[in-house]
């Protein structure tokens, strides 16, 4: 049953919501404020009714809003539904504007007070119900990229799907290799822009006396060999999107043509005296440190702030290793696709070392391993055979558990008690050549027990069947 607090100096008034919601909530009756913020830190409460004289004496919006996030602190989701006498009622919808879900006059009305419990329940479901149908389009859509079983990675996805649907410019941050281009793609496709153009301009790779070409475009006989007019991405990606990948290589001339088009929505061709408007979302990537650059005077700090809106930070795949098996097994289903091999699986030496592997060229790293692997692979599985052998270097300790001090220590605690269970059970089965029940004795858990952790990790007993 749902549960309500309230909290009113009036007896009469809690006695009578008390009355009119005990069928759908449990309630909760206190008197002063400091009795109902002690309530909610020994209990979550759905919903509170509270008097405006106790939730604060104020004719300022602002007083409102600070004295509801006394309220919200312990429990954010909670709604508040202020009570007032009909000669407060301008001080009422102050509050309201500071964030309380409604009002409700006194003397109570068991119409109002039911219409207004109503409204706010169906506001949640339909909000319940929007997020579990946003939650089914993006697995439909980007079932690839969402897999990860890393919290890290789980927090730049939650913040991919707020800013999607936004015009907010992005700066995608981090180390070569961990899928930036990817996920600037999954941010076009989830926004309003999905039906026009995604452009991606690699920086690095264009000369510095071409960039401004290649972005803005150029007249005829703006320079030697600009023979016709020529549009640029900007242009081309008009309504769109455009990813400036490595952005932090561009020439200043460049970055001045840019923050223009971040800060009014102009620009013009190289050569050209007309002002065209830019319709077009940036999205930024860089695997070095803007901040710093600005700092030292290599890179504008306007055009930093100008793109650094919304910062995501990408983690390198030395800190999501438990997300490997997932990047494994996509690159092996688009690999079979293609060839006319069927592999499915790993060795689990393979994926001992993956995991203790330091990845320095992260997720397309792996990828050109494991195709490398695929192509001299003869058997079902990915063998250590087709691997470099410095993945299974002897003088690295196959049971060294990786410590990420970024990560909280409950978080590095799951991890290394993951891959011990994990080393602990492939050894056990090893020794005992796949024999559950053996094992299972061994480790004195019952044969369930260890379906249920081999299932977790991904062990099958096959694997280990090898002659005695």
């Amino acid at each position: 049953m749902k549960s309500a607090l309230v909290a009113s100096s009036q007896k009469e008034t809690g006695a009578q919501i008390q009355a009119q919601l005990k069928d759908d909530f449990n309630i909760e009756r206190v008197t002063t404020r400091d009795e109902a913020l002690s309530a909610l830190q020994n209990k979550r409460h759905d919903l509170i009714f509270i008097d405006l004289d106790v939730l604060g004496d104020s004719d300022r919006q602002e007083d409102f809003k600070t004295a509801l996030q006394a309220f919200w602190r312990n429990h954010p989701a909670t709604k508040v539904v202020v009570i007032t006498p009909q000669d407060t009622l301008r001080e009422a919808v102050m509050a309201v504007k500071a964030g309380a879900s409604d009002y409700i006059l006194r003397p109570i009305n068991p119409e109002e007070l039911a219409f207004v419990t109503r409204k706010i329940y169906e506001n949640l479901i339909r909000q319940s119900e929007l997020d579990y149908l946003r939650d089914r389009f993006w697995q439909a859509e980007a079932f690839e990229v969402l897999q990860t079983r890393s919290d890290a990675m789980r927090q730049v996805l939650y913040k991919i799907r707020s800013v999607a649907p936004t015009r907010s410019t992005v700066l995608l941050a981090g180390e070569t290799g961990t899928g930036k281009s990817v996920l600037a793609k999954l941010i076009h496709r989830h926004s309003n822009r999905r039906d026009c153009q995604f452009i991606s301009v690699h920086c690095g790779a264009i000369p510095d006396t071409l960039l401004e070409s290649e972005l803005f475009g150029h007249e005829k006989g703006a320079f030697t060999g600009a023979v016709r007019k020529k549009l640029g991405k900007f242009e081309i990606a008009r309504g769109g999107t455009i990813l400036l990948d490595e952005i932090g290589t561009i020439t200043p001339a460049a970055q001045i043509k840019l923050l223009n088009i971040l800060q009014d929505g102009i620009f013009q061709r190289v050569g050209g005296e007309e002002t065209i408007n830019a319709n077009v979302r940036v999205i930024a990537a860089t695997n070095s440190n803007l901040k710093e650059m600005s700092d030292n005077g290599t890179f504008r700090k306007d055009l930093y702030y100008r793109l650094n809106v919304f910062p995501i930070e990408v983690p390198p795949l030395r800190v999501r290793r438990e997300d490997i098996p997932f990047f494994v097994a996509g690159f092996l289903d688009k690999l079979n696709k293609f060839q006319s091999k069927a592999i499915h699986d790993l060795h689990p030496q393979v994926l001992e070392a993956l995991q203790h592997y330091s990845w320095p060229g992260n997720i397309r790293e792996l990828e050109n391993l494991v195709e490398r692997a695929y192509i001299l692979e003869k058997s079902a599985v990915l063998t250590p055979e087709s691997f470099p052998s410095e993945l299974f270097d002897p003088a690295l300790p196959s049971a060294d558990i990786q410590v990420n001090t970024a990560q909280h220590l409950a978080e590095v605690r799951r991890i290394g008690i993951a891959q011990i269970e994990r080393r602990y059970i492939k050894e056990l089965l090893d020794r005992n050549h796949g024999r559950i029940n053996q094992s299972a004795a061994e480790a004195a858990v019952t044969t369930r027990q260890l379906h249920k952790l081999m299932k977790k990790y991904g062990i099958r007993k096959e694997e280990f069947k090898h002659p005695r």
